[in-house]
This record gives C-alpha cells, sequence and structure tokens, in this order.
C-alpha cells in the first residue's frame, strides 16, 4: 500500500513540473507560438531632411537655383621646372694649370664675363715669349723682303732670294696671328705684353649670367680643358615641362595659361604659359610634354623641382552652384533641393519620437541629389545632377553642411 503512494506521488510531481514549464513559456510568448527571429528588411538611406523656419534662420541657410556659368575648363597635369642647355654652363679653362684663386661660392650670382678663378702656368709665359720673338723676326723678315725686292727689281738679286724672303715673313706673319688669337682667349691683351710685363697666369670666366650651382675645383689643383671648374644655370630662363596623357592632348594650345604649384610648397602658387607642345611620347608613360614658360614671380624656382600644374582651357556655359552649396558624403557629391516630399515614416510606435514638432510649426522639406562635379572657377563649379532636377528648384547655397548633418541625425535615430 505504502509503495503505491509512492508511485502516485512521483506522477503528481512529474505532471506539476511539466505544467510550470509551459506556463513559463506562454508568459514569455503570449501568443502561444514558437518564438521565431524576425529580420527587419533593409531601409534604404533616408534622402529627405526636414527642418522648422526658426531652424532654417538661426543656421543661416541661404536658398538659391542652379545657375548657368560661364566657367573655364581646366587639365590637371604633373610635370618639372627644368632650365634649357643654353642657359646651363660648364666652365673650364682652355688651358691646363694650378688653380691659384677661386672668387665664387655655391650660390653666387655672377655676370656674363666675370671673373670665376685664375690658374697658374708657365706655358703662359712661354706663349708670351714666342709672341714677342716673333714680332722681333717679322721686323727684320721685312726689311729683307724690300732689300730683296729691290735687288730683283735691279736685276742684282736672284728671284729665288725674293721668293725665300717674301714665304719668311708670310710664314711668321700667320705664327703671329695664331699667337695673338691664343692670347686673347687667355684674357691677355697683345698690345700690352713686352718684356716687362709677362702674366704668368690667366683668369677663367662665366660665359653666361646666373648662379653658380657647384664648384668641382680648389685651390692648388691642377685643371686641364677636360676638368670643370663650376657650373652655372641662369635660373631666369626656367621654364615649365608638363606631362599631358593622350587622351587630353587635343585640348592643349600654345598660349593657354598654367597655375602650378611647388610639390613641397603648395601655399605658393606660380603662372606660367605654353609656348610649344611636344610630337613624340615621353618614354614608357605615354605622355606628351608641353614647354611653358614661367611668368611673373620665379623667386624659390630650382631647375628639377616636382609641381602640380592645372591648365586653362576654354570657357564654357554650363549649369553651376556656389561651392558650398556641394557635400561630400562617402565619396560622392551631392547638393539639396527643396521638395514637396515626406520623409519616411517612423512605424515604431513604441518608442515617441520626441522631435516631433507642433502641429503649427511649419517643416521645410529638402531632397538629397547626387552631382557630378565639373570644373570650379570664381567660386561656382559645374554639376551634372545624377537624376533630373526642375530648372527652376530651390536649392541650399550656403549652410549645407548643416542640413547633411541633420540628415545624417535623423538616419541614426531610425
Amino acid at each position: 500500500m505504502r509503495k503505491k503512494h509512492i508511485i502516485i506521488y512521483c506522477i503528481a510531481l512529474s505532471l506539476l513540473t511539466v505544467s510550470c514549464s509551459k506556463k513559463e513559456e506562454v508568459a514569455e510568448n503570449p501568443a502561444g507560438k514558437a518564438e521565431q527571429k524576425i529580420e527587419k528588411p533593409a531601409e534604404a538611406s533616408e534622402t529627405i531632411a526636414s527642418l522648422t523656419e526658426e531652424q532654417i534662420k538661426a543656421v543661416g541657410i541661404t536658398m538659391g537655383t542652379i545657375e548657368m556659368k560661364e566657367l573655364t575648363s581646366t587639365v590637371k597635369a604633373n610635370g618639372t621646372l627644368d632650365v634649357p642647355n643654353n642657359s646651363k654652363a660648364t666652365i673650364t679653362s682652355l688651358y691646363g694649370g694650378i688653380i691659384k684663386t677661386l672668387t665664387v661660392q655655391v650660390g653666387s650670382v655672377v655676370r656674363k664675363g666675370q671673373v670665376i678663378a685664375t690658374i697658374a702656368n708657365p706655358e703662359f709665359i712661354r706663349l708670351q715669349e714666342e709672341y714677342l720673338t716673333v714680332n722681333s723676326r717679322i721686323t727684320f723678315a721685312e726689311q729683307e723682303y724690300r732689300r730683296q725686292r729691290e735687288l730683283f727689281d735691279n736685276d742684282a738679286g736672284a728671284k729665288k732670294n725674293l721668293q725665300s724672303s717674301d714665304a719668311e715673313l708670310k710664314t711668321l706673319r700667320t705664327r703671329k696671328a695664331s699667337l695673338l688669337r691664343q692670347l686673347q682667349m687667355m684674357g691677355i691683351s697683345p698690345g700690352a705684353v713686352n718684356n716687362a710685363n709677362m702674366r704668368s697666369g690667366l683668369v677663367i670666366t662665366s660665359p653666361i649670367n646666373g648662379t653658380v650651382s657647384s664648384i668641382s675645383a680648389q685651390i692648388g689643383s691642377y685643371v686641364d680643358v677636360s676638368s670643370p671648374v663650376a657650373e652655372v644655370i641662369d635660373n631666369e630662363s626656367i621654364h615649365l615641362d608638363l606631362q599631358i596623357y593622350e587622351k587630353d592632348l587635343p585640348k592643349m594650345k600654345v598660349g593657354q595659361i598654367v597655375h602650378f604649384n611647388l610639390t613641397n610648397n603648395p601655399e605658393t602658387e606660380y603662372d606660367a604659359k605654353v609656348f610649344s607642345i611636344g610630337s613624340s611620347f615621353e618614354n614608357a608613360s605615354k605622355t606628351i610634354s608641353v614647354h611653358c614658360n614661367v611668368i611673373g614671380n620665379k623667386e624659390g624656382l630650382i631647375d628639377g623641382m616636382s609641381i602640380t600644374g592645372v591648365v586653362s582651357l576654354e570657357k564654357t556655359t554650363t549649369p553651376a552652384v556656389p561651392n558650398d552649396a556641394i557635400v561630400e558624403a562617402d565619396g560622392k557629391s551631392y547638393i539639396f533641393v527643396q521638395t514637396n516630399k515626406k520623409p519616411a515614416e517612423n512605424h515604431d510606435e513604441e518608442k515617441p519620437n520626441k522631435e516631433m514638432p507642433k502641429e503649427n510649426v511649419k517643416m521645410i522639406n529638402f531632397e538629397k541629389i547626387e552631382v557630378v562635379k565639373g570644373s570650379s572657377d570664381m567660386g561656382y563649379t559645374a554639376i551634372t545632377p545624377v537624376t533630373e532636377i526642375a530648372p527652376d528648384s530651390k536649392i541650399v547655397v550656403k549652410s549645407t553642411f548643416f542640413v547633411n548633418a541633420k540628415l545624417t541625425n535623423a538616419g541614426e535615430q531610425d
């Protein structure tokens, strides 16, 4: 009998446990249905922003329209600064010798004909000595020729002697002319050469105006005709070589203005003017060199510097908006157009919207429209809307970033 009571007690306890478990499931799921994970479909990003008139006034939002503006289209290109070879000089000595003095240093500004260095060589004295000797021999040869001419004219001398004296005189005169030119090239005035005024050295001068870019020699070193003493560059002749891609080449014309900045100094802008367009590709880069004269300010420009340039092309009339009317988001450009469309409603009724305006507050809606930017000029940027916009549509032209921020905040709350 006792065993029977224990069995009944165990069955009742099991039923009670099952019953309690079901009640807990019903409490968690009042509908009595099996719990299922419901995924809401991804909502499209909001494109309508709503603002009150007070908000628009407070942040200074200004309205305008898409205007037809005459803008200058541009082509961007990279390039380098270059000084033509006829404005560079490697200064060498016409004769070998020992450097006695150097009168310049790197960075010195020199004029054409200015002394760069002086060199010494005993050979210079020998040339002056030979010049004086030849001069004396010419005087004697002229006298001998006149004497032989008189003898021959009076049938008292042989013609052979006259011819010999004539040949000797011509040879001496040729040698004198050669020595005279050598002395002039050495910077020695032949008329100033005499026994008491023979120079043991000569000067090396700059052949162009410019700035000393390097000095290879030093005092006491030996230089010959193949040894450079210094290099001079005339940066006043500096020009710009732009590398233009094949697709942009038809847009390039002689006379176009180029605005460029140095890669290491983007704050300063310089100007140049196209004077020549290349006719062949540069190596494997598939670009064509467009040569431009730098005009105006050239301060700080050095041969070999890298630049970024913008070439101004012809003016075209195109739809444009003020630069402040465009906002950038997610790598794209947008403008805001006033619209009668309303923002998407929030169906989450359990979360009351604290920002719902009162019934008497007027809301103004703006639609976010993607645009493709074109050239910029005089504070305006050409645009091409991705979707059609009515010609008389009002757009936000100032404080556009506030409208975009309002739209972004609304999307986060949703």
